[in-house]
């Protein structure tokens, strides 16, 4: 990364909600919970992939990603926000401020290229079913999902390092709860404009690119659906992508609010809102919704939640002249 100008600048002071130390409790409390349930119910995800042969399929890997993802780029924001609500000096150093950023856009822009590899997937597996063994084979699946972790981590590169080379001498104070790219820019007092045309390309390259690929997915996935006549059938073609949809919609509509507003609209106070949506809401109902919508996922849990229970009501214990054996 490059350097910062450190004779003007050496920290940042992240405002947050509220300068006001006896403010801080209430909003702890309630990210701590949040960011708990979310490492709770990925982790959950991918232990009952791990252990439930079912489930060893490409939709279930790249859902393991998505867990995998959530947890990264909550860990990248979360834990520093709980800390600096109990800190009395709420500052950051320069390069931590650049890494967080960095962690933050690269897991934000893999995320968009996972929720277009998941796509594809659904699209091969209600489109083409037949070829859907050959098209989705295990070399496919880890070449998606490895490239849309590389891709999404080099695509912020230019950010950061266009970033790190600017100058912060007007203020040191980050009115947001993280350190974020449009608040940082605020503080600049040389030339932006390279930064914002890197963050034009990438969003209009990477970002609306994936967005159109998603979309042309499921654009051809929905009109196969109309297409089956059985509804029983139908039904059951749907259910096995409308959690992928209902995560994409979630997402989307969450960076449009953040990072597409008209300027007239724009508010901090409002963004900060949108931004704790996107760092720790979104993230922990991930889980929730392939878990409660998703019938493989259900009954996994069930078997897994079923033989814990017997065991640990003493099930697992031989007794002489008697063999226990579970049902598959």
């Amino acid at each position: 990364m490059g350097r910062v100008n450190q004779s003007t600048v050496s920290e940042f002071l992240i405002l947050g909600f509220s300068d006001d130390a006896g403010l801080q409790f209430l909003p702890f409390c309630a990210l701590l919970m949040l960011y708990s349930i979310t490492l709770m119910g990925n982790l959950l995800i991918l232990t009952v992939v791990a252990i439930d042969p079912q489930l060893h399929s490409p939709m279930y890997f790249f859902l393991t990603n998505l867990s995998s993802l959530d947890i990264c780029y909550t860990t990248a924001t979360i834990p520093k926000m709980l800390t600096l609500f109990l800190a009395k000096r709420k500052t950051v150093s320069v390069p931590e401020c650049m890494a967080q950023l960095y962690f933050f856009m690269s897991f934000t822009s893999t995320e968009f290229f996972l929720l277009t590899a998941m796509a594809y997937d659904r699209y091969a597996a209600i489109c083409d079913p037949l070829h859907y063994s050959l098209v989705m084979n295990k070399g496919a699946c880890i070449l998606l999902a490895a490239s849309s972790w590389l891709t999404g981590c080099l695509a912020s590169l230019p950010h950061i390092v266009l970033t790190s080379r600017l100058s912060f001498c007007h203020s040191n104070v980050i009115n947001h709860i993280f350190c974020d790219l449009m608040p940082l820019l605020k503080l600049s007092c040389s030339d932006t404009s390279p930064v914002e045309i890197a963050t034009f390309m990438a969003g209009g390259l990477l970002g609306v690119t994936s967005f159109l690929l998603t979309l042309a997915s499921y654009v051809y996935i929905i009109t196969t659906i109309l297409r089956i006549h059985s509804m029983e059938r139908r039904r059951k073609a749907f259910s096995t992508c409308s959690s992928h949809l209902t995560v994409v919609v979630l997402f989307y509509t969450t960076n449009m609010c953040m990072y597409m507003r008209p300027a007239s609209m724009y508010s901090l106070d409002l963004s900060k809102v949108f931004s704790l949506l996107y760092i720790s809401v979104i993230p922990m109902l991930n889980p929730i919704i392939y878990s409660l919508r998703n019938q493989d996922v259900k009954t996994a849990l069930r078997k897994i939640t079923g033989r814990t229970l017997f065991f640990l009501r003493g099930g697992g214990q031989s007794r002489p002249g008697v063999t226990v054996t579970l049902n598959k």
